[in-house]
């Protein structure tokens, strides 16, 4: 079930009215509507520099310790209690509140905080980027080659590499942060079909193309025009069969 906006809304101006909480005393009051037949523990709330909007929490020798990323120290109240009902949630296990969950979702989506996010990552993050010469496929070449089949050679040239480890799962990411193609190194190998490389750098620049569209608490990575941009991939058949044989 989703709620409407309007329904949220109202709800966090609700809880602004009451008066602004440390962020421990927060996590204190949920944890006694989460568990109220037990004691409430010791409880150490840290904002983080990190690159990114993560968040964790331990329940550690009778102490609650939550380490959360500082783009959220000056989150709205509704924002702060939300996320402590996540947290809360999940290191009992139990169900997440449909409320808490687009909530949060639709704050980390909105625009200041997407633009916040991004310039963390730019200033704080680290990107390994090996260049695009690899053992036996040169990716500067093939974004120039796939950048005027499709592409009217109009696209500028991000950043290209190969990944560190030779991975199954991600054969390829676009990195908005550092503007950024990663291709997996498993496929950088003389055996490996070049209609593979090519698919994956081809899906790799519809990112550029068609960026992440936002919906309120929704996030769409692979929109309708991106799906229907890589149809227009010659043999999109035969090179999906053959990735799945790597």
């Amino acid at each position: 079930m989703e709620f409407p906006p309007e329904a949220i809304d109202a709800l966090a101006e609700r809880m602004n009215a009451r008066l602004a909480e440390p962020p421990a005393e927060i996590y204190a009051r949920t944890f006694a509507e989460l568990k109220p037949r037990t004691p409430i523990p010791h409880i150490s709330v840290e904002f983080c520099r990190w690159a990114n909007a993560n968040s964790t929490i331990r329940l550690h020798e009778g102490r609650l310790e939550v380490r959360i990323s500082d783009a959220f120290e000056d989150a709205p109240y509704e924002i702060q209690y939300s996320l402590a009902n996540i947290l809360l949630c999940k290191l009992f296990r139990k169900p997440i509140p449909n409320m808490d969950n687009q909530r949060y979702r639709r704050f980390l989506n909105g625009k200041d905080m997407r633009t916040s996010l991004q310039r963390m990552r730019q200033e704080r993050g680290r990107k390994f980027i090996s260049g695009p010469q690899g053992d036996a496929y040169d990716l500067a070449e093939l974004f120039e080659e796939i950048n005027f089949r499709f592409f009217h050679g109009l696209m500028a040239k991000p950043a290209l590499g190969w990944s560190r480890q030779a991975s199954r799962q991600t054969l390829g990411h676009y990195d908005p942060s550092h503007h950024a193609i990663i291709l997996s190194k498993l496929l950088d190998r003389p055996e490996v079909p070049r209609i593979i490389v090519e698919y994956v750098m081809y899906h790799e620049m519809l990112h550029l193309r068609f960026p992440v569209d936002h919906r309120g608490a929704r996030r769409c990575v692979h929109t309708k025009e991106f799906k229907q941009a890589e149809k227009q991939f010659p043999s999109l058949k035969l090179a999906k069969e053959l990735i799945k044989k790597l």
